[in-house]
């Protein structure tokens, strides 16, 4: 009835018909060879290769299936992982929560999202255009053809700097007060000369160009 304090106390013994296991370095390594890339492991190379922050690797390896996603997007466009990170998180995801599915089902796949990506980035349309695109695709619409719906919807951003110059000289004609409150040192004049220029443009116009002639404008 005494208390059992150690393995000892227990007679333990080898089970005589129990053959040693002897697992060689090779075997080892030759498991670990197969074995897929783990989520830490992806985590480092993201914030390593991506120069993703250590939170957008943790979002983006949170699945296997988001990271598959996420690396076939971003080998369709390599140099923006960050724009790729952040539509996977933020509209993808958005999106994929509001009705309740996997990225598996996802009815935009990642040469798709990739396609409406590069507009983005070739200046081609605004981010608030990109969402109206974005909804599109997602719809099925015309063919999920980033180009064919900014085409149809009119969408294509003006960046032409003559264009945009003309019309900027054209709402300055229109609105001398708020020219004459910006140089006097109304700040807020700008913003809403800005708004003025993008309205003139039904917000097609590029707003990091309006913003450097409207201001190059005022100021010479």
């Amino acid at each position: 009835m005494r208390t059992k304090e150690d393995a000892n106390d227990y007679r333990y013994f080898p089970d005589p018909d129990l053959l040693p296991v002897k697992i060689s370095a090779s075997w080892i390594e030759q498991v670990k060879s197969a074995l897929p890339e783990l989520p830490q492991a992806r985590r480092d190379r993201y914030v390593a290769e991506f120069a993703l922050s250590a939170y957008d690797a943790a979002v983006l390896t949170g699945s296997r299936e988001m990271a598959d996603y996420f690396e076939a997007t971003i080998r369709e466009l390599p140099a923006q992982a960050k724009l790729c990170a952040n539509w996977i998180m933020g509209e993808i995801s958005a999106q994929l929560n509001k009705e309740g599915i996997e990225i598996t089902a996802c009815p935009i796949n990642p040469a798709q999202l990739a396609a409406l990506l590069k507009r983005i980035g070739d200046g081609t349309i605004s981010g608030k255009a990109a969402k109206t695109v974005f909804e599109s695709l997602w719809n099925g619409e015309l063919d999920k053809n980033a180009d064919a719906i900014i085409a149809a919807k009119g969408l294509k951003q003006i960046s032409d700097d003559s264009a945009i110059e003309k019309i900027v000289d054209q709402v300055l004609a229109a609105n001398a007060q708020q020219v004459a409150d910006y140089r006097a040192g109304k700040e807020k004049a700008f913003n809403s000369l800005v708004g003025q220029i993008m309205k003139a443009t039904q917000g097609k116009a590029n707003p990091a160009q309006v913003n450097a002639i409207l201001k190059k404008k005022l100021d010479g």
